[in-house]
């Protein structure tokens, strides 16, 4: 699941008591951060960090060039300006600004304070081709709203991650925060201040704040208490309209989990955005150790926006598995200016997307149809991407190309090849054990704190399973070698049969016929790899078309949106001019839009299936 600085510098505020600091008792117990989200300036909001005394004739302070579970480059460095570094006198230092992400400050034994002023990400995603996921994003709205992903705020000093951060955080009355750091006293909590701490920098940016007027509701999941925050800006959706699918859903999740249990709280933060031009437009959903972001249309109707909740919040929560329990060493020592990544993204997103969908049909909140479709749609969708490319040499090196243009299919293939391996489990164990009891045993031996080795984990997993496990991984995982699906529904007796559908003109269901290309000023284009309805074909379009225009419109993401809304109120005889480009080439398409017509492969029964395939469907659907 990834952006113009106009500098203003009025004011900027000392840090209380900073000019008579006494040096020689002062140490680095406690990084103390102070943001003005009341007194914002130009839409930017102020920062100041205490860091205490430095050692050092230099020191370097760094905001993060990327953080856990983005997997893309997005220097929240960019978002920074009117940096400046200040001594016990109130003078400023020198510094030198090497990269986005990094200050590097002279002097640095007489440093008092650093101050700088931040931007957020929400205002420019829609104009700009690298855009941060908004779930990742930052939003400074004064006296409305802030989204406080605190990386996008604070950074580090280098060699003092480790060191106890303080965050005093002057807000506006009328806003409250929703958020699971805690409050460093029940007395801190002011009409106009929040202290907050955190044992080390990773525990900051792991617990983002949401600053909302009041809209919340909080329920009891055995003992894990939830709460859900939500930012609704036309109050189209408060929290207890919304709390009945979320408590029914993260009620089934900690079933379906049983004595898995990662934390005893957890926070739900909803986000909903407008869709302008100065607004999030990356919806989906970031996981914490606690909670997670959510952001996701306000304008969709009732049914899809739960329906879209319970998909992303179910995923977001099932990660406190994997990787926020079980994960590499590459995860738990994470590098957030110079990240090393691990080669198990067929875990740490493709098992938890895999979690989301079977806990839904196991605890009965859909159908076996609904979730045969799930898995068709993920088959059809992972054909846009490589199938030939090795899951973990990807895994290792998304941050570049090819492999990052190829990160989506972690949700996808990710998923398939955790269901051949749950089948898989199953049939070599009689049903007794599916990747569910995989993911505990492992829980077992690596936790919060205790990492496994990046290359060994493979083998770990086959040694305590089957011998035929290696040659699973070796060929689907390690290798290039594409899933054969049709071997694994059989082994449960299903097969495909194809049926002609209605479908809309842009998306059928919540799969896209086209796509954005974000390095090409979001160009849209019609997705390769994939069937495409008879809208597509009866007007000659051929997967890879970019298109250019739409009845004289110039096409980008932004335009693309109102006319798929208009789309659903076409009728067959709607007549459609467009211009495509195709190999460098300009045509001109024109015609009636008709009624579109997708060729669709379902997933049914066998007209003869075995008790053994049975029996094995049942455990893997039902047990």
């Amino acid at each position: 699941m990834r952006k113009i600085i106009f500098v203003v510098m009025l004011g900027m505020l000392l840090y209380s008591c900073g000019a008579t600091k006494n040096v020689s008792t002062v140490t680095n117990s406690t990084i103390i951060t102070n943001i003005d989200i009341l007194n914002v300036v130009e839409d930017k909001v102020l920062v100041t960090i205490d860091p205490g005394v430095i050692h050092t004739d230099k020191t370097t302070f760094l905001i993060p060039k990327t953080i856990p579970g983005t997997y893309s480059i997005d220097d929240y460095g960019k978002y920074i300006e009117g940096f400046r570094a200040i001594d016990y006198n109130g003078n400023e230092l020198s510094f030198t600004h090497n990269d986005v992400n990094s200050w590097v400050i002279s002097d640095a034994k007489k440093m008092d304070k650093i101050m700088y002023y931040v931007n957020d990400t929400y205002d420019t995603e829609a104009q700009v081709s690298d855009a941060v996921f908004s779930p990742a994003g930052t939003n400074i709205l004064k006296n409305d709203n802030f989204v406080l992903n605190l990386h996008g705020f604070v950074g580090y000093f280098q060699n003092l991650k480790e060191v106890p951060y303080e965050l005093h955080i002057t807000k506006p009355k009328s806003l409250f925060s929703t958020t699971s750091l805690k409050a460093k006293s029940t007395k801190s909590l002011q009409l106009e201040k929040d202290v907050f701490t955190a044992n080390r920098y990773f525990d900051v940016i792991d617990n983002p704040i949401l600053y909302a007027k009041a809209n919340t509701e909080s329920f009891q999941i055995n003992d894990i208490t939830v709460t859900l925050s939500v930012y609704s800006p036309n109050n189209v959706y408060t929290a207890a309209s919304l709390k009945e699918r979320m408590e029914k859903m993260m009620t089934a999740q900690k079933a379906f989990l049983g004595d898995i249990d990662g934390t005893k709280e957890y926070n739900i933060l909803l986000y909903l955005s407008k869709m302008d031009n100065t607004d999030a437009s990356g919806f989906g959903a970031l996981e914490h150790h606690t909670s997670t972001v959510v952001v996701l249309p306000e304008a969709m109707p009732r049914e899809r926006l739960e329906q879209a909740m319970v998909d992303v919040v179910s995923h977001e929560f099932f990660h406190i598995v994997t990787p926020l329990n079980v994960h590499s060493k590459e995860v738990q020592y994470f590098d957030f200016n110079d990240p090393k990544m691990s080669q198990h993204l067929w875990m740490y997103e493709g098992t938890t997307e895999y979690f989301a969908n079977l806990f839904q049909i196991q605890q009965g909140l859909i159908t076996e149809d609904e979730f045969y479709k799930r898995i068709m749609d993920k088959i059809a969708n992972s054909k846009s991407y490589d199938d030939a490319m090795s899951f973990t040499i990807m895994s290792k090196n998304i941050l570049k190309e090819p492999y990052e243009k190829n990160y989506a299919n972690v949700y996808e293939k990710g998923a398939l090849i955790n269901m051949a391996l749950d089948i898989t489990l199953r049939e070599l164990s009689n049903g007794e054990k599916g990747i569910l009891w995989l993911m505990k045993e492992l829980s077992k031996k690596y936790d919060v704190s205790t990492p496994f080795e990046d290359e060994k984990l493979i083998d770990e997993i086959v040694k305590m399973t089957y011998p035929e496990l290696r040659t699973f991984f070796d060929t689907y995982v390690i290798g290039n070698t594409p899933i054969d699906y049709t071997t694994y529904f059989t082994k449960v007796g299903l097969g495909n049969v194809t049926e002609q559908q209605q479908t809309g003109y842009f998306l059928a269901g919540e799969m896209p016929f086209i796509g954005i290309d974000q390095e090409n000023n979001n160009a849209v284009f019609v997705r390769e790899g994939i069937e495409l309805s008879s809208f597509y074909t009866d007007l000659g379009m051929q997967g890879g078309d970019v298109i250019k225009s739409i009845n004289g419109t110039p096409i980008n993401l932004e335009a693309i949106r109102p006319i798929i809304g208009e789309s659903f109120g076409w009728t067959p005889e709607t007549l459609i001019k467009m211009v495509v480009i195709r190999n460098g080439e300009e045509i001109s398409i024109e015609g009636k839009v008709g009624s579109p017509i997708l060729n669709v492969t379902k997933l049914s029964s066998l007209d003869s299936v075995s008790e053994n395939s049975l029996s094995l469907r049942e455990a893997w659907l039902k047990n």
